[in-house]
C-alpha cells in the first residue's frame, strides 16, 4: 500500500515525522506509529485536531462545517482526523510538542462514584479508578480531557476534566445532556453508581500557555466551564497569583451551576473576577444579560490592555468571541479556543 511522508511542526518549532498509508487519516496513522496527537472526537465534530497544511495535496472526509468553515478550508486549514493525504504533507499544529504523547492509548477501568443533576440538562459525573495495579494517580494538565466509553458499545466521547490531578484516583466531568447524544442517552437512562467504564487519556492541548504572564480572560459557554474550573482549582491549590476575568454564560437561569464554587474561588484567588451572564433571563435576574460574547465586548471596552483570551464552548460562541477579541486589538496568536459540537 502506498505511503505518504508527513512532517508535522508544532507551535514551538519542534518537528515530527511519520508515515501515513494511503486511505488513512493523519491522526490514525500517527497513532499506529505510537504518536498520540491531541484529538477528541475523531470524526470531524469538535475541531480539537485543527492544523494547517503548508504543502501537499489531500482529501477531506466528512466533518462538521461549523468546526471548519469554508474560509478556513480555502486557506488550507485541516482537521487531522479527517485529512487523507494524496501526497507527502507538511502540517503545522497549534500546540506545543509537550502536548503530544507517545505509546499506546490503552483503556483503564473506572467506576462511577457519583452521578447527579446539577442544572437543567447538565450532570456531574465522578469516576474513580477501579484497577489499582497501575496506581491511583490521575495525572493531567488542567484543560485536558478523557475519553469515556459507553459500556458494551465501543463508542467513546471526550469530556474535559473539571478537577485537578490527584493521588486518590478521582475524576470529575460536567456533561451537557444533548437530545440526540449517545453518551447523554446512556447517562440519563442507563448509568448508575457502581457501573464500570473504560477511560482513555488524558488528551487534548487546551490549557494555560506557559510562555505568558499576561492577564487572561476565560470565556465559558455552559459546560465549557469545566476546563476553567480545573485551571482555577489548581491555581488555588498552588497559591498562584494571576489576573483573570472569567465570563460564564448559559441560555436560561435554570441552566446555571457551580456559581457558589466560583464565588469560593474568588475568595481564594485575589486576581480572579467573575461575570455570570444569562442570554434569556427572567425579569428578576440581577446579573449580566446577554451572551458571553456580549460580556466580553463590554469588558474589553471598559478594560483596555494586552490579554490572553481562552474560549471553550459551542462553535458560534467561540467564533463570535474570537472576532470581538480581534476587533479589540487582541492578536490572533493570543487567542486559544476549544469548541464542542
Amino acid at each position: 500500500m502506498p505511503e505518504h511522508h508527513i512532517t508535522l511542526t508544532t507551535r514551538d518549532g519542534q518537528r515530527l515525522d511519520f508515515s501515513c498509508p494511503d486511505q488513512s487519516d493523519i491522526i490514525s496513522a500517527a497513532e499506529n506509529t505510537g504518536v498520540l496527537l491531541p484529538s477528541l472526537c475523531r470524526d470531524g465534530g469538535c475541531g480539537a485536531c485543527l492544523g494547517h497544511c503548508a504543502e501537499g495535496d489531500y482529501d477531506l472526509g466528512h466533518y462538521n462545517a461549523s468546526m471548519l468553515p469554508d474560509e478556513s478550508v480555502q486557506r488550507r486549514d485541516v482537521l487531522l482526523c479527517r485529512t487523507y493525504p494524496k501526497t507527502d504533507l507538511q502540517i503545522t499544529a497549534p500546540y506545543d510538542y509537550a502536548h503530544i504523547n507517545f505509546g499506546r492509548n490503552e483503556a483503564r477501568q473506572a467506576v462511577i462514584s457519583q452521578l447527579e443533576t446539577i442544572a437543567e440538562r447538565t450532570m456531574r459525573l465522578r469516576l474513580s479508578w477501579q484497577d489499582e495495579q497501575n496506581g491511583l494517580a490521575v495525572e493531567f494538565e488542567p484543560g485536558q480531557c478523557m475519553e469515556l466509553e459507553i459500556p458494551g458499545s465501543g463508542i467513546r466521547r471526550a469530556y474535559s476534566l473539571a478537577n485537578t490531578g490527584n493521588w486518590q484516583g478521582e475524576m470529575e466531568f460536567l456533561i451537557r445532556l444533548q437530545p440526540e447524544g449517545r453518551f447523554s442517552g446512556y447517562l440519563s437512562q442507563r448509568a448508575n453508581v457502581g457501573q464500570v467504564l473504560n477511560v482513555y487519556g488524558p488528551g487534548g492541548a487546551f490549557g494555560l500557555q506557559a510562555d505568558s504572564i499576561n492577564p487572561a480572560i476565560f470565556i465559558a459557554g455552559g459546560t465549557g466551564l469545566a476546563p476553567f474550573l480545573s485551571i482555577l482549582r489548581r491555581m488555588a491549590e498552588w497559591g498562584e497569583d494571576r489576573v483573570i476575568h472569567l465570563i460564564f454564560g448559559v441560555n436560561r437561569e435554570s441552566e446555571l451551576f457551580c456559581v457558589d464554587e466560583l464565588q469560593g474561588l474568588q475568595q481564594q484567588l485575589p486576581g480572579l473576577t467573575v461575570t455570570v451572564c444569562v442570554w434569556q433571563p427572567e425579569t428578576d435576574w440581577a446579573g449580566s444579560s446577554g451572551t458571553p460574547a456580549d460580556a466580553l465586548q463590554y469588558y474589553l471596552q471598559q478594560q483596555s490592555g494586552d490579554y490572553d483570551i481562552y474560549l471553550c464552548g459551542p462553535p458560534l460562541l467561540v467564533t463570535a468571541a474570537t472576532q470581538i477579541a480581534m476587533d479589540s486589538g487582541i492578536a490572533e496568536t493570543r487567542i486559544f479556543s476549544e469548541k464542542f459540537g
